[in-house]
């Protein structure tokens, strides 16, 4: 029968000593060696490292001076009558302004008085209205703002005074840095029409209601040197399907309605622009003849307006302006002003 192997006393005591002399030298090892460093990002020690260093201190401040935008400079407006917004914070100069004379404008006589007497009492320093030119395309409503603009400023200069009117258009995308325009003409000596081409808004744009407070409502309030002017094809500057779906599908219909509307209520002067008659339209065609000595037998002239007005499937001052163009280029005339 085999027996057993049991560890003896002393081979027992021998194994315990050894044991603990090699823990007491783990101990003594884990003693003398400094715990490992942890591991610190580059940027982390760099800045640690600054300690007021003048040379590191003075590239940052020049690192974060190259990053910051630059100082806005005061806008020299006396280079022109004209100025097209840019929404990074100035106004780009116009030379030229492309427009009609006012009296090529046919069929829009009572809206054109009403307008150009308003212009005219804001250039005086006079109260006046924001207005909202709306109604069918191509009779005249950006050119009526335009025409406007220069017969105020011309009549000044005839009485030998300055030109006060600043005319500056802002794109319909742009109309959220609306604020930032006023800033810069808040202040100025000069009077401003802030003029927006075929305004209008749909689907979920909410910007709408920073034109809101712009206009009427914030507490700065329109400055009483600038005057808002609006085209737009629609009398409320939004899409009906928009309004007729809040009057169907909202809680409480009547406010959002009213919200939506209320926007063209900020505009004192609604003036309405709808589609000319065969007349009207023919004045338009003979007053461009006439303007620009195009020679043209009376009844050619009648017979190809009326057809070429009957092809576009519309009568307007605009019709009226393209057909000039193409008689004019077909007789070799130059549509000079």
């Amino acid at each position: 029968m085999a027996q057993s192997r049991t560890p003896s006393k002393s081979t027992a005591k021998s194994a315990a000593k050894s044991g603990a002399k090699s823990g007491a030298k783990a101990k003594a090892s884990a003693k003398a060696k400094p715990a490992a460093r942890p591991k610190v990002k580059a940027a982390a020690y760099a800045t640690a490292g600054l300690n007021g260093d003048p040379a590191v201190l003075a590239r940052i401040a020049d690192a974060l001076e190259r990053l910051a935008p630059a100082a806005t400079k005061a806008q020299d407006l006396t280079v022109a009558d004209a100025y097209v917004w840019h929404p990074a914070g100035h106004l780009v100069p116009v030379p030229h302004v492309n427009r009609v004379g006012m009296s090529l404008l046919k069929g829009v006589d009572r809206s054109r008085d009403t307008l150009l007497e308003n212009t005219e009492r804001f250039a005086k320093g006079l109260p006046a209205n924001n207005a909202l030119l709306w109604g069918a395309r191509g009779m005249g409503k950006s050119s009526l703002v335009k025409a406007s603009h220069a017969a105020v400023n011309a009549a000044h200069a005839r009485d030998g005074k300055s030109r006060p009117l600043k005319l500056v258009e802002i794109h319909r995308e742009d109309i959220e840095t609306l604020p930032d325009l006023m800033a810069i003409t808040r202040g100025s000596p000069f009077y401003f029409i802030v003029f927006c081409d075929d305004l209008s808004f749909d689907g979920e744009d909410t910007s709408y209601k920073s034109l809101k407070a712009v206009l009427d409502g914030g507490i700065e309030g329109r400055p009483n040197n600038v005057i808002f002017y609006a085209t737009s094809n629609r009398r409320h500057l939004m899409a009906r399907e928009m309004i007729e779906n809040e009057r169907s599908t909202g809680i409480n219909p009547g406010e959002a309605v009213e919200e939506k509307v209320s926007l063209s209520d900020r505009f004192g002067l609604w003036l309405g622009f709808h589609r000319c008659s065969q007349d009207e339209f023919l004045a338009m065609v003979n007053g461009y003849v006439s303007h620009y000595n195009i020679a043209v037998d009376p009844d050619q002239l009648r017979r190809e307006a009326l057809e070429w007005a009957t092809t576009r499937g519309s009568r307007s001052g605009r019709v009226a302006w393209q057909y000039i163009q193409e008689l004019a280029g077909r007789l070799g005339v130059m549509l000079k002003d």
